[in-house]
């Protein structure tokens, strides 16, 4: 019979020999890794996890998912393969920490980089507002509406549970920061139904120093102080009142930055006519924009204020019509 002894001896290799040997081979687990796991054991705050460490690792409940988790079983089961991310060191008792939310959290800004790269409308549920704006979840990341960007006549408090086309204006991982505008994916879909030189009909919202703000369908242009008359204006408030319904004329459209420019200036038959004969200005609306949209025409094709002057000359002319003499009929 061959003893333990003996056995050892002719084997070569010791307890100690293969203690040595794991230690040689084992992984090596660093912070920041993401590795597959397999779960083994389910805890009432969290789960062990077998990533091939010497002793399982351990992910708690709160780093289960970028969204709130209530039970470990929501998210993981009994020997589900997953990604992990290697949250910490090992511990006193060489256990590392894990995490899914971090993978989800680098993967969901990775997400919303592209779809800001792609100028993409997105929709969210308002979960909460503040003094400062609403709040918003895009891709589980909490994302900001300020309040100048939130266009409706709503308070914001009823915004709460309501979905909102938004843009993105602001994505920072670094910092933290994924700001939107609901009022910049309200004016790109109504622009699709826009033009410059159109007439259209709105509505004064509000007004400022600077100018008023004019409702369109559901969104806002800015009639600039500049853009009210020919004439000199001292402020807006001595010729508007809200809610008062006027025709305007777009003057440009910048989807980039959600603006809308109006003008009522260009309408004036005669300089000075917003301020004396309003109603005429909106009588001859639909004139006075035809002829705007033939200057910038004009413009465009590098026409001289001259060419331009002599270019409307000939397109107000009425066509001529030559008649012809019938000959007789031949009998």
């Amino acid at each position: 019979m061959i003893s333990q002894k003996t056995r050892t001896q002719e084997i070569g290799f010791t307890h100690e020999d293969f203690a040595a040997l794991l230690d040689r081979y084992d992984y090596h687990f660093n912070p920041g890794d993401v590795v597959a796991g397999t779960v083994f054991s389910m805890e009432p705050r969290g789960a062990l996890i077998d990533i091939g460490a010497k002793t399982a690792a351990y992910i708690p409940i709160q780093e289960m998912s970028i969204n709130r988790v209530d039970d470990p079983t929501e998210v993981l089961q009994a020997n589900e393969t997953r990604e992990f991310f290697i949250l910490t060191d090992e511990n006193e008792d060489g256990q590392l920490t894990l995490s899914i939310r971090r993978i989800e959290y680098m993967r969901a800004w990775e997400r919303v980089r592209q779809l800001q790269a792609e100028d993409a409308t997105v929709r969210s549920n308002v979960f909460a507002t503040n003094r400062g704006g609403a709040l918003v979840r895009i891709e589980g990341l909490r994302g900001f509406i300020p309040g100048s960007h939130i266009s409706t006549r709503q308070a914001k408090e009823d915004l709460v549970g309501q979905d909102l086309p938004l843009k993105f204006l602001e994505v920072d991982e670094d910092r933290n920061r994924l700001v939107l505008s609901h009022r910049r994916a309200l004016v790109e879909r109504k622009m699709n139904g826009l033009e410059v030189g159109e007439v259209v009909i709105g509505s004064v919202r509000g007004i400022k120093p600077y100018g008023a703000f004019i409702d369109i369908g559901g969104v806002s242009g800015l009639l600039h102080i500049s853009e009210i008359s020919h004439d000199h204006i001292d402020t807006p408030h001595s010729v508007f009142n809200v809610n008062d319904e006027l025709k305007v004329m777009i003057i440009d459209l910048d989807a980039e930055r959600g603006r809308i420019s109006l003008s009522t200036k260009q309408l004036e038959p005669e300089a000075g006519d917003m301020l004396k004969n309003r109603d005429l200005v909106f009588e001859k609306a639909d004139e006075m924009a035809a002829k705007y949209r033939e200057k910038m025409r004009a413009e465009a094709m590098g026409l001289t204020p001259e060419e331009t002057s002599a270019l409307e000359e000939v397109t107000s002319e009425e066509p001529v019509v030559i008649e012809e003499e019938i000959p007789a009929a031949v009998e």
